[in-house]
């Protein structure tokens, strides 16, 4: 039986011998400005694909940590889904077509996998308006032994795949693995496309030639590309012969953890321990709970997971066994789990001892609402109702549509998103100033420490790595408070590292550059964002040399050297995985 760390290294050798090379894949939190996460294999490919910049080779393939915020609500929900997976994928980018990428996963899957072929089931683009169906894929499977009865036409909704909502995108052809008669649906009619877990989708070989622009326009790439990606939770479950991702290795030692804590209900099981992953991984790479973007997501999930957790009469202790497998799980291949897992731990356990600390009065109120919509045979929760479980229990909006569902209630999501932006715009002035502003008539010296906020923000990326993000300021004239994302106390001998690398900055008289722009060109130049949910349409971005770059409303000096000298006043924890610097300039 194939154990996962076997299954990844078998398919990375298997295409190396086919002329490609292995490249390391790359954060969660790659900077990509259409999307929160990394979601597939190819998006940090996108230049490659559009022949904007040249490929290290013809052929790659890796495996790539992936995170979904879209399959939230169906973990749990069947044997499949999950929001954090690893993608194994290779690629051709103007070289090999549908032809040799059929072939070659055919190959694997059959020939060096052992999996049965008569098992096997395939799904084709059955054309539309646009593009025609995909005939040359047809044929190609059936020459390489594919009865055509087990080859299916589905729509541009299951077989043409574009990463987000715009960008390159193409037919595609997936392969599907069947459990059997007895899984899922049991439906005489059951096929691929079923939503039901009978038929397990374990490739998908897309054939990128089209871009899809902003406003809905498909035109030819100048090239033709493969972009594939086979889940490795998915061939684990086939290969190691199981009915569901969550009993392969990558998750049983975390659900028999959880039950030894006393954790029965299944359902509770697959969330927590798909959530608990996700949160860990997406901690490790410095992503800390809050209420905007990528922040929210952690958030979210964790609460979701504290919720189960709650209602099954467990503390948030029951936690720390589990996570620990998952550090055990991971540790020859993403090391940093393991390595962080006291940081990971910490920030876990400190969101749910704030959560669970509203959660009993959140739900007390959830259940009485609903007494009452009882009493008036009304079907659905008010959005007044959902946005005060949101702002004053710190239910997300999602969890409240769980609940109410498993009530056999609704959520008026209209009503509540026009009181959350009724509540964006009283906070938004607070929010400004948090994330940077000084108000509309800051004098000089305030001005100083603004644009110094700047420089120790670079500074603090430049000496412990892109995970450094901003999570806070507050300007006066008299200093500057600045608070970031890092797991630690900062050294002494660090501390001056940071003076002396801002006050060289200071001294080479930098010009402070403004340029107003449109948001999505400034998140393309890599302009560091932060609560981007308030940025209009076109901002400005400030830019120091090529040593900082942010989009930020200002003001801001002209020149580096008009801030003299800095100053680091105190360093000290804000919070957990944040510290905070306070500082000066003359």
């Amino acid at each position: 039986m194939w154990n996962s760390f076997e299954i990844r290294k078998k398919f990375i050798d298997f295409f190396i011998g086919k002329d490609h090379i292995k490249i390391p894949g790359v954060p969660l939190t790659f900077n990509d400005p259409t999307l929160l996460f990394v979601s597939a294999g190819m998006v940090p490919f996108k230049s490659y694909i559009l022949g904007e910049k040249n490929p290290p080779h013809k052929r790659i393939v890796n495996y790539q940590k992936c995170f979904r915020t879209v399959d939230i609500e169906k973990v749990g929900q069947n044997s499949r889904s999950l929001t954090f997976f690893e993608m194994l994928g290779n690629w051709s980018f103007g070289d090999f077509w549908k032809k040799e990428a059929i072939s070659f996963a055919l190959e694997l899957l059959v020939d060096v996998f052992g999996i049965e072929k008569e098992k096997l089931f395939i799904t084709v683009f059955e054309g539309d308006r646009e593009i025609p169906q995909d005939k040359e894929t047809i044929e190609i499977w059936k020459k390489l032994g594919i009865e055509e009865r087990k080859i299916f036409k589905l729509s541009k909704e299951n077989n043409f795949w574009i990463a987000g909502n715009f960008g390159p995108c193409g037919p595609c052809t997936e392969i599907y693995y069947d459990l059997g008669a007895d899984v899922g649906c049991k439906r005489k009619e059951c096929q691929p496309g079923c939503d039901c877990d009978r038929f397990l989708e374990i490739w998908n070989l897309v054939f990128m030639e089209y871009y899809l622009d902003e406003k809905g326009k498909l035109t030819k790439l100048s090239q033709k590309n493969v972009d594939t990606g086979a889940g490795l939770e998915r061939l684990a479950l086939v290969l190691q012969r199981k009915k569901s991702v969550f009993e392969t290795d990558l998750f049983f030692p975390i659900i028999q953890e959880l039950k030894k804590e006393g954790l029965e209900d299944e359902k509770s099981q697959k969330i927590i321990a798909d959530h608990l992953k996700g949160a860990a991984f997406l901690i490790s790479e410095g992503v800390l709970p809050s209420n905007v973007e990528r922040g929210y997501v952690l958030r979210r999930i964790l609460r979701r997971a504290v919720k189960h957790l709650k209602m099954s009469g467990l503390s948030k202790e029951s936690l720390i066994s589990p996570l620990k497998k998952i550090g055990e799980i991971y540790e020859n291949v993403y090391p940093e789990i393991k390595q962080k897992e006291e940081e990971i731990l910490s920030v876990i356990l400190k969101e749910a001892e704030n959560f669970e600390k509203t959660l009993d009065k959140g739900l007390k109120k959830f259940y009485s609402e609903i007494e009452i919509l009882k009493n008036s045979e009304k079907k659905e929760i008010s959005g007044k109702v959902a946005f005060d479980l949101y702002q004053s229990y710190g239910f997300p909006l999602e969890l409240t549509e769980e609940l109410a569902k498993e009530k056999g209630f609704s959520v008026d999501k209209k009503a509540f998103e026009i009181e959350f932006e009724k509540h964006k715009e009283v906070s938004r002035g607070g929010a400004e100033k948090k994330f940077g502003g000084i108000g509309k008539t800051p004098d000089y010296q305030a001005i100083k420490h603004h644009t110094a906020t700047h420089l120790l923000h670079a500074a603090l990326r430049k000496i412990f790595g892109e995970k450094v993000r901003q999570m806070g300021s507050d300007i006066t004239s008299e200093r500057l408070r600045f608070d970031f994302s890092f797991d630690r106390k900062i050294t002494k001998e660090e501390l001056k590292q940071i003076e002396d690398l801002i006050n060289q900055k200071i001294q080479e008289d930098l010009e402070v550059k403004k340029e107003e722009m449109s948001l999505k060109e400034a998140l393309k130049s890599g302009a560091l964002a932060f609560f981007k949910e308030k940025y209009p349409e076109r901002v400005t971005v400030y830019t120091i040399d090529n040593f900082s770059k942010e989009i930020c409303a200002g003001p801001h000096v002209k020149r580096t050297s008009e801030l003299r000298k800095f100053k680091i006043l105190k360093e000290e924890s804000a919070g957990a995985g944040v510290r905070r610097i306070k500082a000066k300039v003359e």
